[in-house]
Formats: structure tokens, C-alpha cells, sequence
């Protein structure tokens, strides 16, 4: 589902630009990344007006992550490009539908916060442990990160303790 949207080509559709694999960034709020798809709406005045959209392969989820995700690129284009987004899209693939997002005050926040804890989190130099939670069967990165496997912080001297006294 993502080959398409990390091709950073371009096609258009009547009053409708679309754009892939977009490059962003946020000096303010100190972000860097890529948006899926960016779609640039005609304005009447002849502007257009862009609406971002993120592809995630699942359903949505229980928290705000996938809407946070796509305000901090509604807030990279924004600063970019002088402008005010008022809303984007995420596109479910198991689901097969679109989820309109309003971009609202509460949202910004939260995003701004986030990314704060975010910096301050690469500040300190540490990697947190992952914890397992149901969420995670549903999460793209299960894979590398092994909630299940690191939880349980079994050390390679308690291995090779246990080993050696085995009968």
C-alpha cells in the first residue's frame, strides 16, 4: 500500500493536485518527515489550498497517534508554505475508508506536546524499553522493536548462569 505514496511523483485530478512522498519540516516545532500524500485543492480564487493524508495498512486505532501524526505534517506544510490547514485525512487499508480529521486547537496541542516530550526523550541519550500492550499487535514496528522478547529483561549472565547449572 505504500510503494505508491513514497514515490514522490505527482498526478492531477480536475481542481485536485496530488502529491506523494511530500518532504516536511518544522523549524518551530522541530520535526522532519514525509507526508504519504498531499492533496492540493483549487481554490476559487485560483490558490490551492493543501490536505494532508496518511495511509496507515490497519484499522484506526484506540488513541490519538495516527491524528497526531497527521496534525505535525498539517503543521510542517503550514509553516512551509505560509498557510492555515484546517483538517487532513488518514486512510485505513484494512478498513478500506478515510477518516476526515479536524486539525483543532486540542489536536495542535497535543502534537506540540508530544513533540516536546519527544526532544526531550533524544535529549537524554536513552532508549526506553518498550512495554507490550494489545496495541501493539496492530503496530507496523512490532517486528524490530519485540515488546514481548525485551519485557521480560532477561540478561545474557542469567542465560549463561542458567545453562551452566542445568544437570
Amino acid at each position: 500500500m505504500h510503494e505508491r505514496v513514497h514515490d514522490e511523483s505527482r498526478e492531477s485530478r480536475g481542481d485536485v493536485r496530488i502529491d506523494y512522498g511530500v518532504s516536511l519540516r518544522s523549524l518551530r516545532v522541530g520535526l522532519i518527515g514525509k507526508a504519504d500524500v498531499v492533496e492540493f485543492h483549487r481554490e476559487p480564487d485560483g490558490s490551492w489550498r493543501p490536505f494532508p493524508v496518511e495511509y496507515k495498512r490497519g484499522k484506526p486505532k484506540p488513541d490519538l497517534s495516527d491524528m497526531i501524526q497527521l496534525c505535525a505534517q498539517a503543521m510542517c506544510l503550514e509553516e512551509m508554505l505560509d498557510v492555515h490547514i484546517t483538517s487532513g485525512a488518514i486512510f485505513y487499508g484494512r478498513t478500506r475508508r478515510r477518516l476526515d480529521v479536524a486539525l483543532d486547537d486540542a489536536l495542535r496541542r497535543e502534537t506540540e506536546e508530544t513533540a516536546k516530550r519527544v526532544h526531550a526523550l533524544i535529549e537524554s541519550g536513552q532508549t526506553p524499553s518498550p512495554v507490550y500492550a494489545k496495541r501493539c499487535e496492530s503496530c507496523s514496528l512490532v517486528a524490530e522493536c519485540l515488546p514481548k522478547t525485551i519485557q521480560k529483561r532477561r540478561s545474557v549472565k542469567g542465560y549463561l548462569t542458567r545453562i551452566l547449572e542445568e544437570p
